[in-house]
């Protein structure tokens, strides 16, 4: 019985895949399979013997390990008695050195570290995908000058190019902290019940080094019976954060939908329905699961942080949190990564309606290019404020902001009517705009390409 919607709902099959039973307990058996190799470097059996084990242990099925786990009620246990019953057909030499000096956790976290580096390489894959979708829409609408907005309430204008910039930028930034946090991350172990590798005796060190060298992973700089949890607090950490900028980002594309402003839309199929009931709607649902999802994941930020928090060399208490923590954060960061870059990729601007609503407001938004060109008149800065701002509440009252500030005495005797008209002109009131967003797009080109 499918229960969880994970299974038919949400998550990339390349992601689930990774995280599914079928992958865990084949990358535990490649752990004890690198174990064998390295304990034949140090001469406990010969590379011969590991080869045969090594086409044994593959055979084993997820089947065969739950059957087992059923009677003896432990899970490593179980795949190891899984691996020695095939191993033991071909070579009883090897069998008997199956997980030597290993506890469960050797095997548990260092597979975890080979799910983890593969699941921040498609994370930042996609990453950098959609930094170059935001850059491309930068540049595509660096003039489309818009309204922008503090408080939901009409503020100076802005260009699409601008906005898009700097969702770029953050995305930049995460592809960054992913890089930095890769080298604490991706790390194994094999260092015995407490972490003094006393089974190994001198030989630990090496052995551990050639396990996780044969995985590609690093060794942990020192650990208990697990790896310490700060390392996986970080990484959920990581995937809190950046959900927060996807549900950032997926929320004002949401805003900028609403019908009073209609400037972005979601694509919309030919055979989609917005609604049971209003055949009309269009609704931003992509936008919207994004949201959701992405507080789901910013949830598993503080049961990871619990876990971290065990007794002496540990208890179990964080074994059944991380089974869901790590695999649902990971399946589901990736989902509305995925539904973000699709969303970017085929996102509607529409130009005509951003000017529409720019102009709808009669240039009262411009009161600061007022003040600003009074004060370099000679006028202080604190009277132009108070002047402006009378001139703007006669506006909101229904007469124009351009007549408004004509009927003031203290700014026609500065400021001629031609040159009211051009300050009130959004084009020419936009600043840096054009070269923040080459700023961005040089420092996102910069990240992607490394």
């Amino acid at each position: 019985m499918i229960v969880h919607p994970i299974d038919y709902r949400y998550g990339t099959d390349e992601m689930k895949s990774i995280w599914s039973e079928d992958s865990k307990i084949r990358r535990m058996i490649l752990v004890e399979i690198a174990l064998l190799k390295a304990l034949a470097k140090k001469g406990y059996l010969s590379r011969e013997e590991v080869e045969k084990a090594e086409k044994a242990a593959l055979k084993v099925t997820p089947e065969r390990v739950k059957e087992i786990e059923a009677e003896i009620k432990h899970d490593v246990m179980a795949l190891v008695k899984a691996i020695s019953e095939e191993v033991e057909k071909v070579s009883r030499e090897a069998a008997r050195w199956i997980h030597f000096g290993a506890t469960s956790n050797d095997i548990i976290d260092t597979a975890t570290a080979t799910q983890l580096r593969d699941s921040v390489d498609i994370l930042e894959k996609k990453l950098s995908e959609l930094a170059k979708l935001l850059i491309e829409k930068a540049e595509k609408y660096k003039k489309t000058v818009c309204l922008g907005r503090t408080h939901g309430q009409a503020a100076l204008p802005t260009t699409y190019g601008f906005r898009f910039a700097l969702w770029a930028a953050e995305i930049a930034r995460h592809i960054e902290r992913l890089r930095e946090l890769k080298p604490r991350l991706l790390v194994g172990q094999m260092s015995g019940a407490v972490g003094t590798q006393a089974a190994f005796g001198e030989d630990g060190i090496d052995i551990e080094r050639e396990v996780m060298r044969e995985l590609g992973l690093k060794p942990a700089i020192i650990s208990s019976q697990i790896i310490p949890r700060d390392h996986y607090c970080e990484y959920l950490s990581f995937l809190s954060n950046l959900s927060a900028t996807l549900e950032k980002i997926a929320t004002n594309i949401r805003i900028l939908q609403r019908a009073e402003v209609s400037e972005l839309m979601e694509s919309f199929g030919e055979k989609q329905v917005g609604s049971s009931t209003m055949p009309h709607k269009r609704n931003p649902i992509d936008c919207e699961n994004i949201c959701g999802l992405a507080r789901v994941v910013r949830g598993f930020d503080e049961p990871q942080r619990e876990s971290s928090i065990l007794w002496e060399e540990r208890d179990l208490t964080n074994s059944s949190t991380e089974r869901i923590t790590l695999v649902e954060s990971t399946v589901l960061a990736d989902h509305i990564l995925t539904k973000l870059i699709g969303v970017v990729k085929k996102l509607i601007v529409d130009e005509e309606r951003a000017r529409e609503n720019l102009e709808k407001l009669g240039g009262i938004n411009m009161s600061e290019a007022i003040m600003i060109a009074l004060t370099k008149k000679g006028m202080s800065r604190q009277e132009a404020h108070e002047i402006v701002r009378k001139a703007a509440m006669k506006a909101y009252s229904g007469k124009s902001f351009y007549e408004a500030l004509l009927e003031e005495e203290r700014i026609s005797k500065l400021l001629s009517e031609n040159e009211i008209k051009i300050l009130l002109n959004p084009e020419n009131y936009l600043g840096t705009v054009e070269k923040k967003i080459e700023e961005v797009e040089n420092y996102v080109i910069r990240i992607v390409s490394q």
